[in-house]
């Protein structure tokens, strides 16, 4: 009698324990479900987390977060962003929300960062800002980055989805001197609050705007308005804003995810290291590490085929599956997805880099509730298909 197939190994699994489940309930039994106590207190302790002085803005998403530091810096019709082709849609889709051009460009082929030189190329007289994406959970060369910003009077927002957290010279991504830091909280992030994100930036006049468009232009806190002792009913629009604000049962999931957030980043340096450990020998291109006395997040462990391989990135994948383990693959470039190629006249020959680890890279397994023989699976599996 054949042993039946084992259980199914998914590409991500939420990390989500019975704090996380109370948390969300007192919120709920407290009566105050929206941006409230709970979303104020998250945000007061995300900025202390990082440290530095910053400002948090708690928002529903990653995108709404992106969305609104681009809006605050200014971006609007006629101005032009630079972004990695090798992302998701979010980085770049909220610049046409403002009615501004994305313009792609190319990436490093060892990090699989946004190229500093590509960049600096791709500067017209309409370039507003640059949009960094620190891939996988390690960050970009910054440094290159701020000095070219400097050099031509730009702006920049660094996505940070995929980087909490990760430092840059020994500061923490969100503490760096750029207009804003957008992280997520999405479901596989390195934390979550199920859907969500927060907006860092050290900016008074930028975490000012960015507060006021989070919730319909209002002119003041809702949450004081409406917990005021006092009558406090009148307010003011003072622009066209957004719904973009985080409700206060995501918020104290939050709360208990960052509170836990040192002991996922132990766990995903563990799976990372072993990873790294057991697949040296293979045909494959590992992902990079931080630099010495830096720290990578580990948001994604993104290997990469190398011309020595037996298989296909797709057979891989197919194989994968077969034997019951999930995974993905980060991205399909936006220059072949059909609205910015078509919009742009993008071609695979603009983005070499890109191009080739895209046919190539698929993403394993790696969240911290895996367990060590989940991980063990995955090894030997991979070890039977690429060998």
């Amino acid at each position: 009698m054949n042993a039946p197939p084992p259980a199914f190994l998914p590409f991500a699994r939420p990390d989500i324990g019975e704090a996380e489940i109370d948390a969300v309930a007192r919120a709920m039994r407290s009566g105050w479900l929206t941006t409230g106590p709970e979303t104020r207190a998250f945000e007061q302790e995300f900025a202390a987390y990082l440290g530095g002085g910053v400002h948090a803005i708690a928002v529903n998403s990653a995108t709404a977060g992106l969305h609104l530091a681009l809006e605050s810096i200014g971006v609007g019709p006629g101005d032009e962003v630079i972004a990695p082709t090798l992302t998701f849609t979010a980085t770049v889709e909220v610049a046409r929300y403002l009615g501004a051009d994305a313009v792609l460009v190319d990436v490093d082929p060892v990090t699989l960062n946004i190229d500093p030189a590509q960049v600096e190329a791709a500067i017209t007289s309409r370039t507003k800002a640059i949009l960094p994406v620190h891939y996988g959970g390690l960050a970009c060369d910054i440094p290159a980055l701020f000095d070219i910003a400097r050099r031509h009077g730009l702006q920049v927002v660094e996505d940070a989805a995929h980087a909490l957290p990760a430092t840059v010279g020994g500061a923490l991504v969100g503490q760096l001197p750029s207009a804003a830091s957008v992280f997520s909280f999405y479901a596989n992030k390195t934390m979550t609050t199920g859907e969500g994100g927060m907006v860092v930036t050290q900016d008074d006049a930028l975490a000012a705007r960015m507060r006021v468009m989070r919730l319909h232009g209002i002119s003041r806190d809702a949450f004081d308005r409406f917990t005021s002792r006092t009558p406090a009913w009148y307010y003011e629009i003072v622009a066209p804003g957004f719904k973009y604000n985080m409700t206060d049962m995501a918020a104290a999931m939050g709360r208990v995810q960052l509170e836990r957030l040192p002991a996922f980043l132990q766990r995903r340096q563990a799976l990372a290291a072993r990873y790294l450990a057991e697949l040296k020998d293979l045909p494959l291109i590992l992902p990079a590490d931080a630099r010495a006395g830096d720290v990578h997040a580990w948001h994604l462990f993104a290997i990469r085929l190398s011309d020595r391989a037996r298989v296909t990135r797709d057979e891989l994948v197919q194989a994968l599956a077969d034997a019951g383990i999930g995974t993905s693959v980060h991205y399909v470039p936006l220059h072949r997805q059909p609205y910015w190629r078509d919009r742009y006249g993008l071609t695979p020959e603009q983005f070499p880099v890109a191009e080739q680890a895209y046919q190539h890279t698929l993403s394993l397994p790696l969240f911290t509730a895996m367990s060590d023989a989940e991980q063990g699976r995955v090894i030997a599996a991979l070890r039977a298909c690429v060998r």
